[in-house]
């Protein structure tokens, strides 16, 4: 019982992206409110990127934890990203595919846990300026 809250308190801590408007709009540079279903649950999180020639860096922000994303990409659109927790001797990294329409995000995420995938869609819009 407590893999599986972990295993959905995880997830919702990835749910997924958003950013504020760069050059191009449909940019992923800026800050994201995206809103991750696990279930029954919603979870909001806040996703900070910047591009910078197709590679994406920020973090993900679930309440108090904010993590860094790793392997970000954006091309033709569509945002890509991992991100992974290490705690104890527990790792869980997600992976994430969204597609950037100027101000609105969707996509999904892939969560491996002890073995296991989880799979979770996420919506979001970018926080204006």
């Amino acid at each position: 019982m407590k893999k599986l809250a972990l295993a959905a308190f995880l997830l919702g801590m990835f749910g997924l992206i958003g950013v504020v408007s760069a050059a191009d709009k449909d940019d992923p540079t800026g800050t994201w409110t995206i809103r991750s279903k696990f279930g029954t649950k919603a979870y909001d999180q806040t996703l900070k990127l910047e591009n910078k020639d197709g590679k994406v860096t920020g973090t993900i922000t679930s309440g108090k934890m904010e993590t860094k994303i790793e392997d970000g990409k954006f091309k033709d659109g569509e945002l890509t990203f991992t991100v992974t927790i290490a705690a104890k001797d527990v790792k869980v990294t997600a992976k994430y595919t969204g597609k950037v329409d100027g101000d609105t995000i969707k996509g999904s995420s892939t969560t491996d846990y002890s073995g296991k995938e989880f799979k979770s869609d996420f919506e979001g819009k970018r926080e204006k300026k």
